[in-house]
């Protein structure tokens, strides 16, 4: 397993981690992507320390809280192993202050997912939104606070528009505070509108990216093609969990791409998509997640390995969707506004 700073920290993070949304089930929205309890969850993170995956991911609303509690049982005697992330923002009760980035509510947050997670002390902790009815200045000073005292590492952010994040960075910086290191954010090759603001700010600033959803909601897996069924088991026969809505051709014909490509280098469709992932600017790690230990294997398959540029000029090619303003504007003037990639 490669290891690479998360953004401009001096943390190294390995260039996969793992995703725990599958761990519970307990709700109808995450029943549907897995239920795996504790004995499984074991076994997969086992897997994940075997192959050097040493960062597992959660969130407080995944399944209700229950995500973290079987993540912290699983880590169980091997807390001093791992990096544990985790995040909040999201309603997670029907109080008035149980959402969003109050102090109110972050603290608590945090003081809930310690318990749960059954540590002292969370290695990354992420903003899950952006929350425009609390001063930003409160929210970071409550973040910053938490580092101080110990009960975090780092901070991040998940979802945030450029200009949330640009303006999160320049209050850290005015006040000396802990900025964000980490942006988790939505990239895949069928999904690639992170590449128009978010990357660049994120090159700028230093700001790892974390990506979540890598396969697409599950589109990416091989198991999509034109004429066939889906899958029997998927979360996109989930009406609730089936994520952003993908042009049936335009999937097609990416996932076209992607077989040309996993025949030419013996590897899997999703082997692929993660690699081509890992091999773009800013991104310090994959989350990839896992139904089943087989899935999981299958998934570390993606590296040790690096598509050719050949390769990524083909994926890139069946992937590229037209610009909306000012991008397309920008790219017309590349001498003096380079695009990222």
């Amino acid at each position: 397993m490669d290891y690479r700073y998360l953004g401009g920290s001096g943390l190294k993070v390995p260039v996969l981690s793992f995703g725990t949304a599958t761990f519970g089930g307990t709700t109808d929205f995450f029943r549907a992507w897995g239920g795996q309890e504790v004995d499984e969850a074991k076994r997969l993170v086992d897997v994940c320390l075997d192959a050097g995956i040493t960062l597992f991911d959660s969130a407080d609303v995944y399944s209700n809280g229950r995500s973290e509690e079987v993540l912290g049982k699983a880590l169980a005697g091997r807390r001093d192993q791992v990096l544990i992330s985790t995040k909040a923002t999201f309603r997670s009760g029907k109080g008035p202050n149980d959402v969003g980035s109050s102090r109110h509510h972050l603290t608590r947050s945090v003081e809930a997912a310690l318990r749960r997670l059954g540590t002292d002390w969370i290695d990354l902790f992420q903003l899950h939104g952006f929350d425009a009815s609390t001063p930003v200045e409160e929210t970071l000073r409550t973040l910053d606070d938490l580092v101080r005292a110990g009960k975090i590492r780092y901070i991040g952010c998940s979802n945030f528009s450029g200009w949330h994040l640009m303006k999160s960075l320049a209050i850290s910086e005015k006040y000396g505070w802990a900025r964000h290191v980490a942006h988790q954010a939505y990239y895949s090759l069928i999904g690639r509108s992170f590449e128009w603001e978010l990357m660049p700010l994120a090159l700028d600033q230093k700001v790892g990216t974390v990506v979540w959803s890598p396969l697409g909601w599950a589109r990416l897996t091989g198991k999509l093609r034109r004429g066939q069924p889906k899958p029997a088991t998927s979360r996109l026969n989930s009406e609730i969990a089936q994520g952003p809505v993908v042009d049936d051709e335009y999937l097609y014909g990416v996932v076209d791409a992607l077989d040309a490509v996993a025949a030419e280098t013996g590897k899997t469709v999703p082997q692929v998509a993660l690699n081509w992932l890992l091999q773009r600017p800013t991104v310090s790690t994959v989350i990839i997640g896992a139904r089943n230990e087989e899935q999981l294997r299958q998934n570390l398959g993606a590296v040790g390995w690096s598509l050719t540029p050949a390769q990524v000029a083909v994926l890139d090619q069946a992937s590229a969707t037209p610009l909306t303003y000012p991008y397309f504007h920008q790219r017309g003037f590349t001498e003096r506004n380079p695009a990222p990639v």
